[in-house]
């Protein structure tokens, strides 16, 4: 496919489904740089940290549900081509609330395709996952011929709901539409790899989160085991490709069926590689390491199945923010410990993609992000958090609990051991107590002036950890 960059851009109406996402924002901005004449931003959020930068840039927001049909008419309607990228349950604890990820994957995407035919969007680009055709079997430089992975074999309902989603988009191609005008809807899909780049916001804060707190405990699966990452510029560039590749107008050629029409495409940066080889520059840039040890595939798995069921069964408090996210869940056992990487020729040959980004310049912009933004994610370690609620608790029980056997009894003589006498023990709790609560009243009115919006949580965790929360919150006021 030969086709000017900006074919069938400018002058063109544009929608994004989660436009207010990483990717979703980095395609709306695209757009506009490329002359679209009008890009609408539409979101279930009001807001995100992405929303500035697409006003300022004249995108246009528009907040509604994709499982609302009256919220996706009026946000689709005169629109020339839809970038379909809204989904749930992709990671952590929304991989677990079956029923929203089933209703936003299936049912959004239905309602998608159904109003597009109704209001005659002639483009719809569907970007799915590489969860469609693999579901923890190893799969070495795969491509589009390869069958979709089994219904009711998934490890989590992302996969098999996205999977459900991209056979409906790619079922309903060329399809007429229903005010009988003569055209039709045009769909193909795109398949990326595991995303990042500067500003990712699912992934790599919760890798980032896990080191921080020491929990990055081990590797998955041995060091040969590898896998595909695309870059979001890289992933950008392919959806633009992709929509280009659904023109029917275009000069000599308009009785062509258009390329793209109909066809899925796997999108990566191309070079295959082990996780956490990859991530070990970004990780080693922020001060954290990569763990030596190793732990089996099938270890792993036992491991993720037990926080499935520990999160099934707090299935009501998912959504609380109280609740961390899961340490890890089957289906991402499955993403870093067994190898699945795929070849991008078909979108080469088909609508010219080519990586513009290469790994190591990704890499080199994500760290650089993160660098700018280590203050943020500097915090104390699980080990921190341990030592000082263990040890409140322990010298609270032993001060002033009754009991001479069971556990209060040992944490008493463990006590007197270190400080000798009752009136010592109580005396250094009151005076531990009232450190932290100084500090804590300290770090309010600190983090007011450094750090307004996350005041109310500096104050809680520095009531709880004192000094060890404290410092953090220091180094950025000095700074």
């Amino acid at each position: 496919m030969h086709l000017s960059e900006n074919e069938g851009i400018e002058g063109k109406i544009f929608v994004v489904t989660g436009g207010l996402g990483f990717v979703g924002s980095s395609l709306c901005l695209e757009l506009i740089r490329r002359g679209a004449r009008n890009v609408r931003a539409f979101d279930l959020r009001s807001s995100s940290p992405f929303s500035n930068l697409l006003i300022e840039n004249g995108v246009h927001c528009i907040q509604g549900d994709v499982v609302r049909k009256g919220d996706v008419e009026r946000a689709f309607r005169g629109a020339d081509c839809v970038f379909h990228l809204a989904s749930f349950g992709m990671s952590g604890k929304e991989m677990l609330q079956f029923g929203r990820v089933d209703e936003v994957n299936i049912n959004g995407t239905c309602l998608v395709i159904d109003v597009c035919l109704e209001l005659g969007v002639k483009r719809l680009v569907y970007c799915s996952t590489y969860n469609v055709v693999f579901g923890g079997q190893e799969i070495v430089n795969g491509n589009e011929a390869l069958p979709y992975f089994s219904i009711d074999q998934h490890a989590d309902p992302y996969g098999r709901s996205k999977s459900i989603a991209e056979q409906f988009v790619l079922k309903n191609n060329a399809c007429p539409f229903k005010n009988k005008s003569g055209g039709c809807l045009y769909t193909c899909a795109v398949r990326p790899a595991a995303i990042y780049g500067p500003g990712e916001d699912r992934h790599l804060p919760r890798i980032i989160t896990t080191a921080r707190l020491g929990l990055l405990l081990f590797r998955v699966g041995d060091k040969t085991v590898k896998s595909d990452w695309v870059h979001v510029d890289n992933l950008v560039l392919a959806l633009i490709l992709a929509s280009m590749g659904l023109l029917d107008d275009i000069p000599g050629k308009e009785k062509q069926h258009p390329v793209a029409a109909g066809q899925t495409y796997f999108i990566s940066d191309g070079s295959p590689v082990n996780t956490f080889e990859f991530l070990q520059p970004l990780l080693k840039s922020l001060g954290y390491g990569i763990p030596k040890t190793t732990l089996a595939v099938n270890h792993a798995l036992v491991l993720g199945k037990i926080c499935w069921f520990f999160y099934t069964i707090l299935y009501p408090w998912l959504n609380r923010w109280w609740l961390p996210q899961p340490f890890i869940l089957p289906s991402e056992v499955h993403k870093v410990g067994v190898t699945h990487y795929f070849s991008y020729l078909k979108a080469k040959e088909e609508i010219g993609y080519v990586p513009m980004v290469t790994p190591k310049e990704g890499m080199a912009s994500t760290i650089s992000y993160w660098q700018e933004r280590k203050e943020t994610v500097d915090g104390p370690s699980i080990y921190a958090w341990l030592f000082c609620i263990l040890g409140m608790v322990s010298l609270f029980c032993a001060a002033y609990l009754p009991g001479d056997t069971g556990i209060v009894s040992i944490l008493r003589a463990i006590s007197l051991f270190f400080f000798r006498s009752m009136w010592t023990i109580k005396l250094v709790f009151l005076l531990a107590s009232a450190a932290h609560v100084i500090e804590g009243i300290y770090a309010w009115h600190l983090a007011k002036r450094v750090d307004p919006t996350n005041a109310r949580w500096w104050f809680w965790q520095t009531l709880a950890l004192g000094y060890f929360s404290l410092r953090f919150l220091l180094k950025r006021a000095n700074k």
